[in-house]
């Protein structure tokens, strides 16, 4: 999953039709893409993405800051922000395909704590997806999240034992070191998480479910099983760094 960060600013986008599901033509639009990952392909069929990937997911993320707003639900959709630009950034990369071959979206915790947190959608033929946590987090507050298992795992343990995080989105994961990392006891009865480097989750999406114009309900609902644990990581990191944007998607 991509590091929370800050995001530039951009100007509103007017979103003018509602979400009415992802066709199929998007998911083969990227299926050609994948197979054809070049400007001289993409660029005469430009106005293809955008119809079938780039306007669908902005009005989601539309649908979706509705949904946040009548659930009270303390998370940021914004059509404009939210979605992630198709282009790949090439300069430090082995790899100069030019284009994503995913679509996705984020939507930063919005409630009281640090930012470096939030919830995520991937559109991906063969991997469709919601999730968060916290990706590639700064070293501080990976530390905190140590220390909050070393000190109080009880309360990790509260969050990440949610019965409806857990029917949801089962355990948390990431990438993780191959010890206990220094300063913690090898056996440590949190020793799984202590070795975490990132703290992340997420569920499978069925193609129904993109396709369906009720996906903002069925991500909503999602997003809302991970609150506990999306509190919990938020109150690790300093405030001043809340309102992050979720950014390389």
């Amino acid at each position: 999953m991509p590091v929370l960060t800050e995001f530039l600013e951009r100007r509103p986008i007017a979103v003018a039709t509602q979400f009415a599901g992802f066709s199929r033509d998007a998911i083969q639009f990227l299926v050609d893409l994948a197979l054809q990952n070049e400007r001289t392909w993409f660029q005469p069929r430009k106005g293809d993405y955008e119809r079938l990937l780039k306007e669908p997911l902005e009005a989601l993320c539309a649908a979706l800051g509705e949904r946040f707003e009548a659930r009270g639900m303390p998370f940021r959709a914004d059509p404009a922000r939210s979605p992630f630009r198709i282009y790949r950034d090439v300069r430090f990369s082995a790899d100069k395909t030019p284009y994503k071959t995913h679509v996705s979206a984020s939507f930063p915790w919005a409630g009281e704590g640090s930012g470096g947190v939030g919830a995520y959608f991937h559109f991906q033929p063969g991997e469709m997806f919601a999730g968060g946590g916290m990706w590639h987090p700064e070293p501080a507050q990976l530390a905190a999240w140590r220390t909050a298992v070393d000190r109080d795992l009880q309360t990790v343990k509260a969050a990440i034992e949610n019965r409806d995080f857990v029917s949801t989105f089962g355990h948390v994961g990431g990438d993780t070191l191959k010890r206990v990392p220094t300063g913690f006891a090898p056996d440590h009865p949190g020793a799984e998480l202590l070795k975490l480097k990132d703290v992340t989750f997420g569920r499978p999406l069925s193609d129904d479910d993109v396709l369906s114009p009720n996906l903002p309900d069925v991500l909503a609902t999602t997003f809302a099983a991970a609150i506990p644990v999306l509190r919990l990581l938020a109150s690790l990191g300093p405030g001043e760094t809340r309102a992050g944007w979720l950014r390389g998607g």
